[in-house]
């Protein structure tokens, strides 16, 4: 992988990441254009993540302090209610990972038939979301599971994780500014061990070999850049709740990678 492509892919997730558009669908279709073969790039993708990882944290890091440091006092307030649902909403996905790893990597073959056809469901998510009346409440631990469920689903690549987390917390009525930090912080904790495990598994040493150090960096800093920017822009879209035109985009890309698919 050159370093052109490496700042592409990272523009890609970085952009895709936190806006409701799935940022696995778009590295499917990126990989498919470029021409990358799709075992070349699942511990890219992984290190990508590892950089919108790192802008989630700058982006909430006086939200994360404030959050450790409430943990900490280990009495029942906001902080503590907050870890409990961020722990509660990772069972999905563990259980995912841990049962159905090997046929969700098969899943990033570039297919984009699958691709285009779950981006027409993340549309159609956010499409019905923005009709949902907010009851204005916080996140109770049954909506952290629920959300969490959405999360699990969305490893299907085409299904936006922002998309369906932010929006299955507004089809349950809660408040838009505690669905969308919701939404980025519960990611970090999973991804951070993909990347642990990957680590220790040696799978980044054997994919340097084909990918390249040098593209493994720049992919990382310029997928964190982009993150940092992309995370500010959606809070305050999901605050003002203007979803409905990343519905579009998303139905149109669906339609274009499943006629792709065919030529």
């Amino acid at each position: 992988m050159s370093i052109i492509e490496a700042i592409i892919m990272g523009l890609v997730q970085g952009l895709t990441e936190f806006l409701p558009v799935s940022s696995s669908g778009h590295l499917e279709i990126a990989n498919t254009l470029l021409g990358i073969e799709a075992e070349e790039n699942l511990a890219f993708a992984t290190v990508l993540h590892g950089g919108t990882v790192l802008s989630t944290i700058v982006v909430f890091r006086k939200e994360l302090a404030r959050i450790i440091t409430g943990f900490f006092r280990f009495q029942n307030n906001t902080e503590m209610r907050f870890v409990i649902n961020i722990l509660v909403s990772m069972l999905p996905i563990m259980f995912v990972g841990f049962f159905f790893k090997d046929k969700i990597e098969v899943l990033f073959s570039n297919n984009l038939l699958l691709v285009g056809s779950m981006l027409i469901v993340t549309a159609l998510l956010l499409l019905f979301s923005g009709y949902a009346k907010s009851k204005n409440r916080d996140i109770a631990i049954k909506d952290a599971f629920i959300i969490g469920i959405a999360q699990a689903i969305a490893v299907i690549p085409g299904i936006s994780r922002s998309g369906a987390t932010i929006s299955t917390g507004l089809l349950l009525g809660v408040k838009r500014e505690e669905v969308a930090s919701f939404s980025f912080l519960m990611v970090l904790i999973p991804t951070i061990g993909i990347n642990f495990l990957d680590i220790i598994g040696g799978d980044f040493s054997q994919a340097s070999v084909g990918t390249g150090t040098g593209a493994f960096i720049t992919g990382f800093i310029t997928s964190f850049i982009s993150g940092v920017f992309a995370c500010k822009v959606m809070i305050n879209l999901v605050k003002k709740g203007k979803l409905v035109w990343f519905a579009v985009y998303c139905f149109a890309m669906g339609i274009f990678s499943i006629i792709y698919s065919f030529i």
